[in-house]
């Protein structure tokens, strides 16, 4: 436990003072909900007010942003340096220095959400969550699902340079598709069809529920199961195929 929480308060340091992921995982969506919010918060989306649409959807947009992507970008930037192999000759086990990273992308994700729903609320007059226990609930099965997908893109990208490129063109049209700044209803059908596979949807349909509807986490056993099992994909794919080496071919091999 020692050792996990000395990593951790590592892995803290280490993301504040990066200030490019700090900006786009941290700060982006909350710009985000500010601009769309002032801009279509005051409209109705889907029967709501749109800032409280825009509010659930962009948290579930940082979740991504934070847990998906700049979690695989920086594995995989680490792991081309030969950071990660020097890993795994330290007494820091692989499994709690991987803890410690996902729980210090767990501990941004909720001061991003706390920092959204005080802005939403007090500039954009949304709501609250009506059911705080779920939404809080689905933030951490949230944040588990995509950060194992996270670690399992890892498998598929081959350069830490080419990182950025090839998980903002997984997630950012996911997010985009999956309806985090606007109604899916309002895509083209081949894209809403689309959009029922990703997991992404299930996320915003969850958060959204607890603050629409107030709905309990029993109340919407199809979201859940559906992000259970992306992530549950993503944890067999990392258990199989997540390498510590840097890839054959790179030049910070």
């Amino acid at each position: 436990m020692r050792l996990f929480l000395h990593e951790l308060q590592a892995q803290q340091l280490l993301f504040w003072r990066n200030r490019e992921a700090a900006f786009f995982s941290f700060l982006f969506p909350i710009i985000l909900l500010v601009l769309l919010g002032s801009v279509y918060g005051d409209d109705e989306i889907d029967g709501v007010r749109g800032s409280t649409f825009l509010l659930a959807g962009l948290i579930g947009y940082g979740v991504a942003a934070t847990a998906f992507a700049s979690l695989a970008i920086t594995l995989v930037v680490r792991r081309e340096a030969g950071l990660l192999k020097r890993v795994r000759g330290t007494p820091l086990s692989p499994a709690t220095y991987l803890a410690a990273v996902i729980a210090s992308m767990v501990i941004v994700i909720a001061l991003q959400a706390a920092a959204q729903v005080l802005i939403g609320r007090f500039l954009l007059d949304a709501d609250w969550p009506a059911s705080p226990a779920s939404f809080l609930a689905v933030l951490v099965i949230g944040a588990a699902s995509f950060a194992a997908l996270g670690l399992a893109v890892t498998t598929v990208v081959r350069t830490g340079e080419g990182s950025s490129a090839v998980v903002n063109a997984i997630y950012l049209p996911m997010a985009f598709i999956s309806g985090a700044f606007f109604s899916p209803r309002d895509l083209p059908r081949f894209l809403e069809v689309l959009s029922e596979v990703l997991p992404l949807t299930y996320l915003l349909r969850l958060i959204r529920s607890t603050f629409i509807e107030g709905e309990t986490l029993a109340s919407s056993p199809g979201a859940i199961a559906a992000v259970l099992v992306w992530g549950l994909f993503g944890l067999v794919v990392a258990g199989r195929m997540f390498r510590w080496e840097p890839r054959e071919g790179m030049s910070g091999a």
